[in-house]
């Protein structure tokens, strides 16, 4: 399985970023609107925490190791 190149891995990082704001932004916006289907709520933040996942997974590889 190849590496990631480091460029690479900040395009996905800004992409994830992205995402993960405008998720966040639109929860925001239907948990004030009380009519807003719950369950969309839940999917949309479950969504957002496997966002948080990636960012810091990747984020993690960009950090080189540091040998013992």
């Amino acid at each position: 399985m190849e590496t990631p190149d480091t460029a690479t891995v900040v395009i996905r990082l800004d992409a994830l970023r992205r995402e993960h704001r405008e998720l966040d932004e639109e929860i925001s916006r239907r948990v004030i609107d009380l009519a807003e289907d719950e369950l969309t709520i839940k999917r949309m933040k479950k969504r957002k925490l496997q966002l948080k996942d990636c960012i810091a997974r990747l984020e993690s590889a960009l950090i080189p190791d540091e040998p013992a």
